[in-house]
């Protein structure tokens, strides 16, 4: 959960998460939409389905107990270099090093690295730096204090330097350079990816559809959306065998490498039946929505349509 996300964001949803699945044996049988549901509003929802994929992997394989051994730990789905580091040092004290963001960008002020912290070559000196200033004791928490000191102290943007109790061994700091180390991204304009969704309405109930396994938002529910018609007037619905449909609102999205803009549109269903799909559709009331993983764009679209009814 505290890959790409903060601290006081996950905090209650971990204590959800643990309420449901206090043991990894309980996260391996449960349905991946229990899961999903539990994760919705964290975003990056493959963390949650390599989380429970990693259970089952560890209860199948390894008797339900966590393997200390970094190989090991690597073999499970969505465990990567970094995780595998984290869970060796905190939980088991083995001496194997971490780097995530906070950690590169007190390395690279430390070392007065200029170069780019995401390129492998820089990334490779990185890694050999962490591990050189592992100690032989307490490793677990030697690591979290590197974490916590990149997190609050030497931050992105006014680094707290007067604070830091490495400062005397700080090169970038001595240069003057702290502020300018590591070498801030290069922003690139997203590409924009425009929606219609359709709230579509029949005895108080609502049509929702399941998205495909794979992809962004892959297993979650919405209501029918579709890509927006290229080069037609935004306001003009797509063709449904439903009655004509009143536009509500529209809202906008930001993911890591896409924008989304979607216009949203009520309707009822016409003479009663159910648009053809070739994917999964229900119908239920709002208040069954709470049953079903939904995307935040698909959250806000739900507070739309309880606020018109």
């Amino acid at each position: 959960m505290l890959q790409q996300t903060q601290v006081a964001t996950v905090i209650p949803y971990f204590t959800r998460f643990l309420a449901r699945f206090p043991k990894l044996a309980d996260l391996a049988a449960a349905d991946e939409q229990q899961v999903l549901r539990l994760w919705q509003g964290l975003g990056y929802y493959s963390r949650a389905r390599n989380l429970r994929a990693a259970a089952r992997k560890v209860v199948a394989d390894h008797a339900g107990r966590l393997p200390r051994a970094t190989e090991a730990l690597l073999k499970l789905p969505g465990v990567g270099r970094y995780t595998a580091g984290a869970i060796a040092s905190i939980a088991f004290g083995r001496r194997v090093p971490i780097l995530d963001g906070n950690v590169t960008r007190v390395l690279c002020r430390l070392d007065q690295i200029t170069a780019n912290p995401r390129d492998a070559r820089t990334q490779a000196i990185l890694w050999e730096r962490a591990e050189q200033i592992l100690p032989h004791r307490r490793v677990g928490d030697f690591n979290s204090a590197l974490m916590e000191l990149g997190a609050t102290v030497c931050t992105p943007r006014s680094p707290q330097c007067l604070l830091c109790p490495v400062r005397d061994n700080c090169q970038a700091l001595s240069a003057g350079l702290q502020e300018k180390i590591p070498a801030a991204r290069k922003a690139k304009p997203l590409p924009l990816a425009t929606r219609h969704t359709y709230c579509i309405g029949r005895d108080g109930k609502w049509l929702i559809e399941q998205r495909p396994a794979r992809g962004r938002w892959a297993g979650m529910w919405q209501f029918v959306t579709m890509e927006a018609p290229c080069g037609a007037d935004r306001s003009t619905p797509l063709p449904l065998p439903v009655k004509p449909a009143a536009r509500i609102g529209s809202l906008s999205h930001a993911l890591t490498h896409r924008r989304y803009e979607f216009d949203v549109f009520v309707c009822r269903a016409a003479n009663g039946t159910t648009p053809a799909a070739d994917r999964p559709r229900r119908w239920v009331t709002l208040a069954e929505l709470a049953d079903y993983p939904l995307s935040r764009p698909q959250l806000i679209i739900a507070q739309m349509l309880r606020d018109q009814t």
